[in-house]
């Protein structure tokens, strides 16, 4: 199912012997808009280290108890690999993470019901330090959206699939450019990054996200209106997919 990212916002996150803290924001490759990790804010229980988790290693999402589970525990938790505030997770980094905790590299989405992945290589110590082309999405919220014709709004949000963990489209608020009606653009569409300026730069016009298919935030993006939209942005469903969009901001 399609849900915000923002709605797992303070999920508890439980180990099998007790919480280990609460989901502060979601890590996406930029090359397959996947999320590929959730950044944990362990709080009091270790003095507010935040560490990262794999959504393989991760139950269903309690809705109702905004909550996943994890086959962790507590102890693995405390003893993994930092991550550095406020810098970019390295290739490095990521490759000790994966090697840490045996999750799959390849993964491409999917829960695990809880089974974390074996027999994942640990880190090469003399590998560099290479960008993983992961980005945060909270970093994201409120960036502005251009057009290849001028400013639209800005990005509100995420929808996101839970089940496959990628993105299938970003929420644009068009402000007071069109009476505040919300609108659902593919990742295909992203033509960059700037994220020294903090916006967003679609290949599309003014024009053409005006004409978009409206879309009802309380509604369901059901497959009718997914068809509806596809069809009048000539998308499909690999458009979720894309290469890594280069940093504008350099």
């Amino acid at each position: 199912m399609q849900r915000r990212g923002t709605a797992f916002n303070g999920f508890t996150i439980e180990a099998r012997d007790g919480s280990v803290g609460r989901v502060a924001d979601f890590l996406f490759q930029d090359e397959t808009w996947t999320l590929r990790w959730l950044v944990v804010d362990t709080g009091g229980w270790l003095s507010g280290r935040k560490i990262l988790i794999h959504p393989s290693s991760l139950s269903k999402p309690d809705m109702a108890g905004r909550a996943f589970e994890t086959s962790l525990t507590k102890a693995q938790v405390e003893a993994s690999p930092d991550i550095q505030q406020d810098e970019p997770v390295s290739l490095q980094m990521e490759k000790g993470l994966y090697g840490y905790y045996g999750y799959d590299p390849l993964w491409g989405g999917g829960l695990s019901g809880g089974t974390v992945f074996a027999g994942v290589p640990a880190a090469d110590p003399a590998a560099p330090a290479a960008d993983a082309h992961l980005r945060s999405m909270a970093e994201l919220h409120h960036y502005d959206i251009h057009a290849l014709d001028g400013e639209v709004g800005h990005l509100e949000n995420f929808l996101i699939d839970d089940e496959s963990w990628k993105i299938d489209y970003i929420i644009i608020d068009t402000k007071n450019w069109w009476l505040g009606r919300h609108v659902l653009v593919a990742p295909a569409s992203i033509k960059e990054i700037n994220w020294a300026q903090r916006f967003v730069r679609l290949d599309l016009t003014c024009y053409k996200i005006k004409g978009s298919p409206p879309w009802v935030q309380t509604g369901l993006v059901d497959r009718a209106y997914e068809s509806l939209l596809q069809a009048y942005y000539g998308w499909s469903r690999a458009d979720a997919v894309q290469p890594a969009l280069a940093d504008a901001s350099k």
